[in-house]
């Protein structure tokens, strides 16, 4: 379920959090990474790796030594990588935290093998009784156990499969699901192509948060990354959110006071649009990157939320100096709310 799908029940049901208007904003932001209202576990759709979140958040054709890519694409996992443990941290909107880590290790010429897990923690929210009575503080959150495998075809073709145990608890309500990523990747390095294909959240729930089932935010993407001439620049695009055609938003009523769902007007350009992110990367060597993306999703979605002109923008950098890589990602899609991230590469 969404988060304000379960805090809607919670209200019902039991209890009241203080920290509904947070809760909001994070719901909203994960409608603005493509989370459909059928869905639960949307923290899924938000990438560990300030690589991808610099070009877009959706980056899944970008070759590299990163583990933390993992989660967009686990084809981009390969034995060049040899040994290296990876720690990822961003500070999410409202009062929540984003952590994840992995480790990863080659296996054979053509295997590469790694295990992570994610975490995301809501911050801290009061619990009150329908009459208005205090219950307590509680901290949602979100944690996925993986382990990733993948193999190269040919000196070009590689495929991956990521596999997850998800644990969510909100408050006295928790569930499991059990999902994994399947993708594949080509990559022509003398033409600087690189070509992808992903399905992500195949899988279902094994444990519900109460009677009724939830959807994971099951997706297929394709990715395009291309060198531009024999410069430095290239660019990236990925389609995502290709099983649903109408990408449902929220918009304001009369007055900005005032939030409700609207049925959208589907035109064909705008809707085609809101399943594309496009990234532009400066990289002179391989060792250092400089990102921008643009998210027309995003920028749609955080136009009812009072969104500034950064809203739909995400930029970062990452440069590896010996056996260490750090990685910088910003983005701001509403006026209120941004988001930093952190990574840190250790190559062994």
């Amino acid at each position: 379920m969404r988060f304000l799908d379960m805090y809607t029940r919670m209200i019902k049901h039991r209890r009241f959090g203080a920290a509904m208007a947070g809760m909001a904003v994070i719901a909203g932001a994960a409608t603005a990474q493509g989370q459909l209202a059928a869905n639960a576990y949307s923290f899924l759709e938000v990438s560990s790796a300030t690589h991808a979140l610099a070009l877009g958040g959706h980056a899944i054709a970008a070759v590299g030594t990163d583990p933390l890519m993992v989660d967009q694409n686990p084809a981009l996992l390969g034995p060049e990588i040899e040994r290296v443990a990876a720690l990822s941290y961003m500070r999410y909107f409202g009062s929540s935290n984003f952590a994840a880590a992995r480790f990863a290790h080659s296996a054979g010429e053509r295997g590469a093998w790694g295990i992570g897990i994610r975490y995301l923690d809501y911050g801290s929210i009061d619990g009150y009784n329908p009459d208005g009575s205090f219950t307590g503080t509680f901290k949602p959150q979100d944690i996925a156990v993986e382990g990733t495998y993948s193999h190269d075809f040919s000196d070009r073709l590689r495929g991956g499969i990521n596999a997850k145990l998800i644990y969510s608890n909100y408050e006295e309500y928790t569930a499991v699901a059990l999902a994994a990523d399947l993708g594949i990747n080509y990559y022509n390095e003398e033409n600087d192509l690189s070509l992808a294909v992903v399905i992500k959240n195949a899988g279902g729930q094994v444990k519900r948060f109460n009677e009724e089932y939830d959807h994971l935010p099951f997706d297929v993407q394709l990715g395009y990354m291309q060198g531009l001439g024999s410069g430095p620049f290239s660019l990236a695009i990925t389609a995502h959110h290709l099983t649903h055609w109408k990408l449902p938003y929220y918009s304001h009523g009369d007055h900005e006071s005032d939030l409700a769902t609207e049925e959208a007007e589907y035109k064909f350009f705008p809707t085609f649009f809101r399943h594309l992110t496009f990234g532009l990367q400066y990289s002179p060597s391989e060792r250092f990157y400089v990102a921008l993306g643009y998210n027309y999703k995003t920028r749609g979605d955080m136009g009812t939320h009072q969104r500034n002109f950064l809203s739909g923008f995400s930029l970062g950098m990452g440069i590896n100096v010996k056996d260490f890589g750090i990685g910088v990602s910003f983005s701001q899609p509403h006026k209120s709310a941004s988001t930093l991230g952190l990574n840190l590469a250790y190559y062994m």
